[in-house]
C-alpha cells in the first residue's frame, strides 16, 4: 500500500525519463558491461545511454523503432540489446546483485531455500515457439521463476505454454545446483509434486497444498513470495505479454527486469 512515507522513498528524481539510471546505479553495472576496444571506430554512444534505451523499451513496453530521439538510433540500441542477450549480460548482473543485495541485508550471498512457481502468459503474432496452458486456457507462453525466501529473483527460465510445471521445475532445479549449490529446500505448489521434481536434484522439495475447503483467494505460506515477484516484473510493460520472437529474448528482458528491481534497492540503500 502505498503512503506519504513511501512515495517519498520510491520517488525517483530524474532529469529526462523515470528509467534512466541514476549515478549510483550505473556504478553498480559499469564494470559489466563491454570496454572500448582500442582499435577501429570509436563508440559515438556512451554504454549507459545504451542500457537506458533498453530500460526505456522494457518498462515503457514500446517498439524498438518508437524509441524517442533523444536515444541512440533504435538500430545501434538493439543491436547492443542481442549482443547483451547472447552474452548472458542481464543473468550475469542479476546473479551479482542478488548476492550484494543479500549481503546488504545481513544474509550470506548464496541462499539455502528457495521458492518455485511458473506463469503462464499470451503471446502475439510475432511468431516464435508457444504452446497452450490446458489448465489456464492460455495460448503462449510460461515463466519458470526460482526465488530466494525474500524474493529476489535467482534463476527464471522462459518455455512454452504447454510444458508441465514438473517438467519445467525439475530442468530448473538442475540448473540451480551450479550457479546456487547451496539450496538445500524449495517450497512448491501441487503441480511439482512429481518424482521428476522431488527426484531432479538432492534439493527437499516441500508441497505448499491449498487449505482444506478453500474457496477464493487465500494467501498461501511461501508461495506468496514469488507470486509478488511476478507481480514486480508484470510492472513493465513489455512484459504484460511475451511479444519477443525467441526465447532468448524472452529470458534477456526477464533478467533486465530483475535486475532493474535489484538495482533500485541497492541504490535507495547506498
Amino acid at each position: 500500500m502505498w503512503t506519504p512515507a513511501t512515495r517519498v522513498q520510491h520517488t525517483r528524481v530524474s532529469k529526462r525519463y523515470q528509467t534512466d539510471l541514476s549515478d549510483a546505479e550505473w556504478a553498480l553495472i559499469a564494470a559489466f558491461v563491454p570496454e572500448a576496444r582500442t582499435t577501429g571506430r570509436r563508440r559515438q554512444w556512451p554504454m549507459r545511454e545504451i542500457v537506458n534505451a533498453i530500460f526505456y523499451v522494457l518498462r515503457g513496453g514500446i517498439a524498438w523503432r518508437l524509441l524517442p530521439k533523444d536515444f541512440p538510433p533504435w538500430q545501434t540500441v538493439y543491436r547492443w540489446f542481442a549482443r547483451f542477450r547472447d552474452e548472458c549480460l542481464f543473468e550475469r548482473i542479476n546473479h551479482a546483485l542478488v548476492a550484494l543485495d543479500r549481503e546488504r541485508a545481513g544474509r550470506d550471498a548464496s541462499p539455502s531455500a528457495a521458492i518455485i512457481d511458473s506463469q503462464s502468459v499470451k503471446t502475439t503474432e510475432s511468431g516464435g515457439p508457444r504452446g497452450l496452458d490446458a489448465g489456464k486456457k492460455i495460448k503462449g507462453r510460461k515463466r519458470h521463476a526460482l526465488v530466494d525466501t525474500d524474493g529476489r529473483p535467482l534463476l527464471v527460465e522462459p518455455h512454452t505454454a504447454d510444458v508441465q510445471d514438473r517438467d519445467g521445475g525439475g530442468a530448473l532445479l538442475q540448473i540451480s545446483r551450479g550457479l546456487f549449490p547451496f539450496i538445500e529446500k524449495v517450497w512448491a505448489d501441487g503441480g511439482y509434486n512429481h518424482h521428476r521434481v522431488t527426484e531432479a536434484t538432492r534439493i527437499t522439495v516441500e508441497i505448499v497444498s491449498k487449505i482444506a475447503g478453500q474457496s477464493g483467494f487465500v494467501v498461501l505460506p511461501r508461495r506468496w513470495v514469488v507470486e509478488r515477484f511476478f507481480a514486480w516484473v508484470n510492472r513493465n510493460r513489455r512484459l504484460a505479454k511475451d511479444v519477443e520472437a525467441t526465447l532468448k529474448s524472452a529470458a534477456a528482458f526477464l533478467y533486465a527486469a530483475a535486475a532493474m528491481l535489484m538495482l533500485r534497492r541497492l541504490a535507495r540503500s547506498a
